[in-house]
């Protein structure tokens, strides 16, 4: 049985940008020149929160995120829109952390004090770089300048915790620039950051006309280097790529490691819950096009898919995400999450610890190793069923 306290959070998805970066593979669309939908797409997003909030009346919410696309787009009255309806819908733990992704280059002046009134306790900027050069590389339409002055002004709303997102493995960029980045956000105060590499990813302009990267001995270089700057100023690496200042970790990312619950709204939004009596996961996926999502006449219609997973593949889904984490995951925490006894995942486990990917401490907790958190896909697809 699933224990009560499985935690549920709700992410919900703002499609839209000023631009599409050429890297990016989310399902993000470039805003039309007439303007954001925004009124018709709120009153769809309200409509399907109150549908999805059914599967779990009751259940305590523990984050909300507004991710996308660029949410910083959209109003700091629908925000609160959303945000009250979900508190209205589901009863919000104490402290309920709610996050809004910003791009420096689009948040009016003043707007973080607004959005803050709306009910954001945390903003999580999409800096990538502080090279202009790299900036321009990347399709980004901010500046270091807009970056620096958008936490300038997350400090005079008073938030307490933000996050910068920052990419390494640009094209062009060498050791220096990626130590750079990252002395840049420790010197802003960021309490979060989020530093992880370029990939190439199907289906984006980079994959079809890749640009000159660095190779992955230098990667592996830049990680480093930075994984020590960030070490040395505070800033504990608590997941592959996220790092954070004592209090100050997402817990909406933590809940999706620790494979936890999660309702999915808007365009391509992804969800999963679990059965509270028979520990059954079931997935869902909204359909991706945002004028589909809020055309559609019945609510179902909204849901592109919807599967249940099947116990096969319940260890590889909760390593997937729990290897994801420096501390691991305990064995009960397994058993909690999947309804499946430990022992359905320990002679993998042992396999790996003998390759020296994992390790095993007193009070079984396993995690992975330095060298498993180097080769994480490796161990990761080791419990494929």
């Amino acid at each position: 049985m699933t224990p009560p306290e499985l935690p549920l959070s709700l992410y919900v998805h703002l499609p839209w940008c000023l631009r599409k970066c050429p890297y990016c593979d989310f399902n993000s669309h470039a805003a039309p020149a007439a303007g954001l939908p925004e009124a018709r797409y709120l009153a769809a997003l309200l409509d399907d929160l109150e549908y999805a909030a059914t599967a779990c009346a009751g259940r305590e919410l523990v984050s909300i995120f507004f991710g996308g696309g660029t949410p910083s787009l959209f109003s700091a009255g629908s925000i609160a829109a959303v945000v009250d309806a979900a508190r209205r819908l589901l009863p919000p733990a104490a402290g309920l952390e709610v996050t809004l992704e910003a791009n420096p280059g689009a948040v009016e002046r003043g707007r973080f004090a607004e959005y803050r009134d709306a009910g954001i306790t945390r903003v999580s900027l999409g800096a990538q770089s502080f090279d202009p050069a790299l900036l321009a590389r990347l399709g980004r339409i901010h500046s270091p300048a807009e970056t620096e002055l958008a936490v300038a002004e997350l400090g005079v709303a008073g938030y307490a915790s933000f996050n910068i997102d920052l990419m390494y493995g640009l094209p062009g960029q060498d050791r220096a620039g990626a130590l750079a980045d990252v002395e840049r956000a420790i010197g802003l105060g960021a309490p979060h950051v989020s530093h992880y590499q370029l990939t190439l990813e199907p289906g984006t302009v980079f994959h079809e006309r890749p640009p000159p990267l660095p190779d992955d001995e230098v990667c592996l270089a830049m990680q480093l280097d930075c994984q020590a700057a960030l070490a040395d100023a505070g800033l504990v690496q608590y997941e592959v790529s996220a790092y954070a200042r004592e209090g100050t970790r997402c817990r909406h990312n933590l809940n999706y490691w620790s494979f936890g619950d999660y309702l999915g709204i808007g365009a391509g939004a992804h969800g999963k819950l679990t059965d509270p009596v028979s520990g059954r996961v079931e997935r869902t996926e909204r359909v991706r096009q945002p004028v589909q999502y809020w055309q559609a006449t019945a609510r179902e219609g909204r849901i592109a898919s919807r599967h249940v997973v099947a116990p096969g593949s319940l260890p590889f889904e909760f390593c997937l995400n729990a290897l994801r984490l420096v501390e691991g995951f305990t064995e009960r925490g397994f058993e909690s999450r999947t309804a499946l006894p430990i022992a359905t995942l320990r002679p993998e486990l042992e396999r790996q610890r003998a390759r020296g990917l994992i390790e095993r401490d007193g009070a079984g907790r396993w995690r992975p190793t330095a060298l498993g958190r180097r080769f994480l896909n490796d161990l990761q697809a080791a419990f494929l069923p």
